[in-house]
């Protein structure tokens, strides 16, 4: 009983300056477990580190074989529609009062959220940059809808008055010199192909862009390139990472194009659900290996045969990397091990970086991390003006307020608002420039929220 008693009190004089999270956790049981070499003495240890039951641990252990993961399972968010938010906006902001509209309108048998609930929904989206629509807008809007409606019904031509848009056109700022129409400007950069201001790319392979759109050198392409730069040159892996529609696909494409041309760059992307079959299927067309005959029957033949034409120096580039489950990662890291083979490894996904701790084993091998963060509110301006010439009519307030309200520092959103806003312009010249039709196409960028 001493024994015990002294190994405990040892054990507490160490576990509380210990503090481990999860997926790190259950990572490094894993690999222990991998290596034979996994007891309860472990478990215990962890779960005095992670503040849990040794119960719990097992259950992570457990969750993270069958399933693939070791994070916490997901939950369903909850999110309010439109019309709930337009229901708020004519209440003048009162919460109590969508609640009790909530509840009038739910159909009979569902379940709707609490008030508590609803009040934390509410400050989580106006926290992430929702804007309250006040009731006179909210009044407004659902006016000029009737009002198109009843034209679209009399089939009568559109009043071309001044005074039809709720707000005004976008105009510089005070001080700022006012120049020719905006519409007429942008016409003529689109017509003669202007020349774009410093830090834009030429075209790059692979990317596609809005009509006159350029891709632009941003801090975080340079940076990606640099990762890129570092893994190739000694045949390691490089993880790109970052949320949906940031850039991250264009900027290893940008950053690729550094390559030395006698090295071959292959894509493929991760098949939804991956097998290992399927995985190999898609490096063995990447390699054109396909040309020579048709895909072996046998695993070992086709692997042989990609080895051996891996000995010409290559970088294999896996897009939505986060879909590959274990075994796939398990035969990326055995291309890249293989003595023979001249392998640069770039692996690309929104979560990627959270599919390589389900094997410490490759994620050791990683030389370079790079997150592809938001486009940072100090740089939209410039960074938008030189990715297309509509938006260079604009003023850098007119841009930070068009950021805030829809884009929020991701470039997909910004490239779709560029393609919506020219059709637009280009449907009916005479439309007005205005926060009112901006409002209007940024309820094209997303389902109501």
């Amino acid at each position: 009983m001493g024994v015990v008693v002294a190994a405990s009190s040892a054990l507490a004089d160490v576990l509380p300056v210990v503090s481990v999270d999860r997926p790190l956790l259950v990572a490094r049981l894993l690999e222990l477990d991998s290596m034979g070499a996994l007891t309860t003495a472990h478990v215990r240890v962890g779960a005095q580190a992670a503040s849990v039951t040794e119960r719990t641990v097992w259950r992570w252990i457990k969750a993270a074989k069958d399933e693939g993961r070791t994070d916490r399972r997901p939950r369903p968010r909850l999110e309010l529609s439109q019309e709930a938010w337009t229901v708020l906006g004519q209440a003048g902001g009162t919460v109590a009062a969508l609640y009790r509209h909530l509840r009038a309108t739910a159909p009979e048998g569902s379940t709707v959220p609490s008030l508590p609930t609803v009040h934390r929904m509410v400050k989580r989206d106006l926290e992430a940059g929702r804007e309250l629509p006040s009731r006179q807008v909210a009044d407004q809007a659902r006016t000029r809808q009737r009002d198109r409606q009843a034209l679209a019904d009399l089939a009568l031509e559109r009043p071309q008055d001044g005074g039809a848009a709720a707000v005004p056109r976008i105009r510089p700022a005070p001080g700022e010199p006012v120049g020719p129409d905006p519409l007429a400007a942008w016409a003529r950069t689109v017509a003669t192909h202007e020349k774009t201001p410093a830090g834009e790319l030429s075209g790059v392979p692979g990317v596609v862009l809005p009509a006159g759109g350029t891709v632009v050198g941003t801090q975080a392409v340079r940076q990606v390139a640099e990762a890129l730069g570092a893994a190739v040159a000694v045949d390691g892996v490089c993880c790109v990472f970052g949320d949906a529609g940031r850039g991250k696909t264009v900027a290893v494409q940008v950053g690729l194009g550094a390559v030395e041309p006698s090295r071959r760059v292959l894509w493929v992307q991760a098949p939804v659900r991956s097998s290992v079959t399927e995985l190999r299927r898609a490096v063995f067309d990447a390699l054109a290996l396909g040309e020579h005959g048709r895909f072996p029957h046998r695993s070992a033949q086709a692997d042989a045969r990609v080895l051996s034409s891996l000995a010409v120096p290559a970088v294999l580039v896996v897009d939505e990397a986060q879909r590959l489950p274990v075994p796939c990662l398990e035969y990326l890291q055995g291309l890249c091990d293989h003595p023979g083979a001249r392998l640069a490894l770039v692996l690309c996904g929104a979560g990627s970086e959270r599919a390589l701790r389900r094997l410490p084993q490759l994620a050791s091998r990683v030389v370079a991390w790079q997150e592809v963060p938001r486009l940072p509110p100090a740089a939209v301006a410039e960074t938008v003006s030189a990715f297309h010439p509509l938006w260079r009519v604009l003023t850098s307030q007119d841009l930070a307020w068009i950021d805030k309200r829809a884009a929020r520092g991701t470039f997909r959103v910004w490239a779709n608002l560029t393609t919506h806003l020219h059709t637009a312009l280009a449907a009916d010249f005479r439309t007005p420039l205005d926060r009112a039709l901006l409002r209007g196409l940024f309820q094209r960028l997303g389902p109501p929220v």
